[in-house]
């Protein structure tokens, strides 16, 4: 259990420096790409293989991981700018109700069954991502309060799906931590070229603070999963309880800590979306 409850802490703490990336100035951008690139070199240092960079493109899964890394920047961005305009409590309801679109794929092409309970599952997870992103009446509203929430939730959603069926496909298990540092790897390069493309003209560098916020979510982002991992390995707890626990732990905690940290203000709708969230989360996974 303290493998899922480091899961958790690392996972909630995410959010939480996404919210303060934009307290501090912090060059959100640049801090994503350091962090990815400190995901991935923490990935290469716990793979107990021997690394031949040249053999990597001849991977089966080395495609997969070009595609998910460009995914991994875009949705990572999205998610922190949720975090800035909408709150912890809402990036982190949209990224963790994402787990219906994997379980509607493997309806589609693992013909997999549907039940009654989770089929209301995947119904209450849209509502808890569109009450819990709305804002009270006097709160000017914005035409993004919505649809950022709501591109985290698909892109979240596509990542999950697309891991899942490359684990299942093409990745051995014990070749995960090097897929997973391709992909981090693949995702720093991605931001790299945004960059470059975009300071064609006026190059400049990060400065202490956005290297020491990349640096901070790189270790958080690696170990999320790394415990993750560790707990799915537990013999007495199965996948469906460890996730279960763990997305609405997250859900809890993320929403505990935004309101504690940051006085985020939540709404009875709010509460109804997080509510809504815990109850969807239980019902997709358990039945």
């Amino acid at each position: 259990m303290l493998d899922l409850a480091l899961s958790i802490l690392f996972s909630s703490l995410i959010f939480v420096v996404f919210k303060l990336y934009d307290t501090y100035r912090i060059q959100t951008l640049y801090a994503i790409i350091i962090n990815y690139l400190v995901a991935s070199s923490v990935g290469m240092y716990f793979y107990e293989r021997k690394i031949d960079l040249l053999e990597i493109p001849e991977k089966p899964w080395f495609i997969g991981t070009l595609v998910l890394g460009m995914l991994f920047i875009l949705v990572f961005n999205l998610m922190a700018a949720t975090s800035q305009k909408s709150g912890v409590s809402v990036a982190s309801v949209a990224t963790k109700m994402s787990l219906v679109i994997p379980v509607i794929f493997g309806l589609l092409v693992y013909n997999e069954k549907l039940g009654a309970l989770k089929s209301i599952g995947i119904l209450l997870a849209l509502a808890a991502v569109y009450f819990a992103s709305i804002k009270e009446k006097d709160v000017p509203l914005k035409k993004n309060i919505i649809i950022l929430p709501a591109l985290v939730f698909i892109g979240s959603g596509i990542i999950d799906t697309s891991i899942k069926y490359l684990e299942e496909t093409l990745v051995p298990k014990e070749e995960f931590p090097l897929f997973s540092a391709v992909v981090f790897g693949s995702a720093a390069i991605t931001g790299l070229l945004f960059v470059a493309i975009k300071s064609f003209k006026k190059w400049s560098l990060p400065n202490i603070s956005t290297a020491l916020g990349g640096i901070t979510l790189g270790i958080l982002n690696y170990f999320s999963i790394f415990y993750l991992l560790r707990a799915l390995q537990h013999e007495n707890l199965n996948s469906s309880s460890v996730f279960t626990i763990n997305n609405v732990a997250i859900v809890m905690f993320s929403t505990l800590l935004g309101v504690v940290l940051f006085k985020e203000r939540i709404s009875a709708k709010n509460w109804m979306g997080i509510s809504l969230a815990i109850i969807s989360i239980l019902l997709v996974a358990l039945f």
